[in-house]
């Protein structure tokens, strides 16, 4: 016969314990002290065991017949419900050790033989103040690009003080690294920042946040404007070039076939002494198509972007941002700000960071990581390329199928 409450709210203490069964294997425990518990005996090889499930009125009698039928349910899946149970129990009590400020301390303890005693403590006063109010009590791989970039525009813009922001981005970076010796993670959003604070400029451009994807999408769908004009921003987004190096492409940089958009290196933008590569544009399936559409009606003229109104010159960065601007997002995204939002997507995702800053056409400081860098990384951005337009494709899509 099946438990009720009434039977467990009237079941006495005895001087040696004893069962009330349930049915199923599960039944109440009833110690001499009083305590009710619940418990479910099993089969696992035909040798007996038992699942501690919890104390009475703490789990009621339907939850516990609950957990029950999910125990029964690990087993018809091959899982043993207590080597499940103490697995859960031992990935709670890792992710308590496994939070972004207790892998920071631990990084802090083995590197005090580094530094010199002053320096240490400046440093764990800075996290203290700075960095673990905000992501301190996060999972380590839960910590996004997005998170660490707000707690080192918070250093900037309230204190004025860009130096100690990137300070704290590389001690991030270095949080991270150890993690990873560690095999905690392999993951850095604070990498994916690096040289965005140099000039205290770049991290103030407005980018797109995720969570307009949708609704930008369906606002520029609706929006009045020439075609040419829709589709240069939809590139921009899928490719994320820098926009002078984009209003600028000529139809003969276009390799369909390949699928590569090849830029000159006398187009590109570079810093004084550093090397002048072309640069390389992976054009995913969308891309392909878009540049399909864009060739039928610009395709008779040399440039992808052709000025509707100045004779053998290209569409401006004024008409970019006036587009973005009469679609409400004045202040929230900028074209440039394409290039933040692809690399804090591709960063969060895992891919590897060195390729998406040569994707982004970063030339490193570094002359060892400079020279590693001319592999290119072809695979690789191909790779993310398209996936990062299927991740917008899907975002376009769900805004027409909205609309």
């Amino acid at each position: 016969m099946k438990l009720n409450d009434q039977q467990i709210k009237k079941a006495k203490p005895k001087e040696k314990p004893y069962k009330l069964a349930d049915g199923k294997g599960l039944y109440l425990l009833i110690t001499p002290t009083g305590g009710k518990l619940w418990r479910l005996k099993y089969r696992v090889d035909g040798k007996e065991k038992t699942l501690s499930i919890g104390a009475y009125p703490a789990i009621t009698l339907s939850e516990a017949r609950e957990q029950v039928e999910a125990a029964r349910k690990q087993k018809a899946s091959g899982i043993d419900p207590s080597q499940a149970k103490q697995q859960a129990k031992a990935e709670r009590q890792a992710a308590l050790l496994n939070t972004f400020q207790a892998i920071a301390l631990q990084w802090h303890t083995a590197n005090l033989h580094r530094w010199k005693p002053h320096n240490a403590e400046r440093i764990i006063e800075q996290l203290k103040k700075d960095v673990f109010p905000h992501i301190g009590s996060k999972q380590l791989n839960d910590v996004s690009v997005a998170e660490v970039k707000a707690v080192l525009l918070r250093v900037i813009e309230q204190r004025k003080a860009p130096a100690t922001a990137e300070k704290i981005r590389q001690w991030i970076s270095a949080i991270y690294a150890y993690a990873a010796i560690m095999e905690l993670t392999d993951r850095n959003p604070a990498f994916a920042l690096r040289g965005t604070l140099e000039k205290g400029k770049t991290s103030h451009l407005p980018a797109l946040p995720q969570t307009e994807l949708e609704t930008f999408y369906s606002r520029l769908m609706a929006a009045d404007m020439a075609e040419q004009n829709r589709i240069a921003i939809l590139l921009l987004m899928l490719l994320f070039p820098r926009s002078t190096e984009f209003r600028g492409g000529k139809w003969e940089e276009i390799d369909f076939t390949a699928k590569t958009w090849i830029i000159p290196a006398e187009c590109m933008k570079h810093e004084k002494n550093k090397p002048k590569p072309p640069h390389t544009i992976p054009l995913s399936t969308w891309a392909i198509e878009l540049l399909t559409e864009l060739h039928s009606i610009t395709g008779k003229t040399p440039y992808l972007f052709p000025s509707r109104t100045a004779q053998n010159g290209v569409i401006s960065e004024t008409t970019l941002n006036n587009i973005i601007k009469k679609m409400g997002y004045n202040g929230i995204a900028t074209p440039h700000g394409f290039r933040s939002l692809a690399s804090s997507v591709l960063n969060e995702k895992g891919f590897n960071p060195d390729a998406i800053e040569r994707q982004l056409a970063h030339i490193p400081n570094d002359k060892i990581r400079a020279a590693y860098n001319r592999a290119e990384y072809m695979a690789e951005r191909a790779e993310f390329m398209q996936w990062y337009s299927d991740f917008l494709q899907q975002h376009y899509r769900n805004a027409i199928q909205a609309a």
